[in-house]
């Protein structure tokens, strides 16, 4: 399923380009560019995600997988519905970029109560800025952080800032694994 995923992410959100051309959220140029809401919206891409991610964080049997919107989302829905079909619900949920101003105030949006263990995902880590945003989020309304998983590491330090804060943290696909598929199909 990793190597599908490797493909499919070649396929639809992965850009190589031997200047840099492509500006990041940071304001930083890079060489490389991903885009995982292609591949991670897509009905393959959907299940490929959801079962590596589940297989990822079944062991720690989490209540919730979620991250920030809007790149955790897809994510956290594909594993939740790949945990029902392996008889081991986890419950998805999602946290606001913004704060709900009316109703209830709060950060987090799904069927989740204060103390509960959850895994913090996100689809692309460059520095792990807004993982490190979902995981204060996610603590500041009483979740137990207990791992973040990253669909893409960009293996430019985010997953070692992200460790400051959540020790167990992994990436299912990295830069390298990337680079390599694209190579290997004619990319350079």
């Amino acid at each position: 399923m990793k190597q599908e995923l490797i493909k499919l992410l070649c396929q639809k959100s992965f850009k190589y380009s031997k200047t840099s051309e492509f500006k990041l959220v940071s304001g930083k140029m890079s060489r490389f560019y991903v885009n995982c809401k292609p591949t991670t919206l897509s009905p393959r891409g959907i299940y490929l995600a959801g079962h590596l991610v589940f297989d990822a964080i079944r062991e720690l049997a989490p209540d919730g997988v979620g991250g920030l919107t809007f790149g955790a989302d897809p994510i956290a829905v594909a594993t939740a519905f790949a945990s029902e079909l392996n008889k081991a619900p986890i419950k998805a949920f999602s946290i606001r970029k913004t704060q709900k101003d009316h109703g209830i105030i709060k950060w987090i949006e799904g069927d989740l109560n204060p103390g509960q263990k959850v895994v913090i995902i996100d689809d692309v880590a460059t520095t792990g800025g807004s993982t490190i945003k979902a995981v204060e989020r996610a603590r500041a309304e009483g979740m137990d952080v207990i791992k973040a998983v990253i669909l893409v590491d960009r293996q430019e330090g985010g997953l070692e800032n992200i460790r400051k804060l959540v020790p167990d943290v992994t990436a299912i696909v990295n830069r390298d694994e990337l680079m390599e598929q694209w190579a290997s199909s004619g990319g350079i």
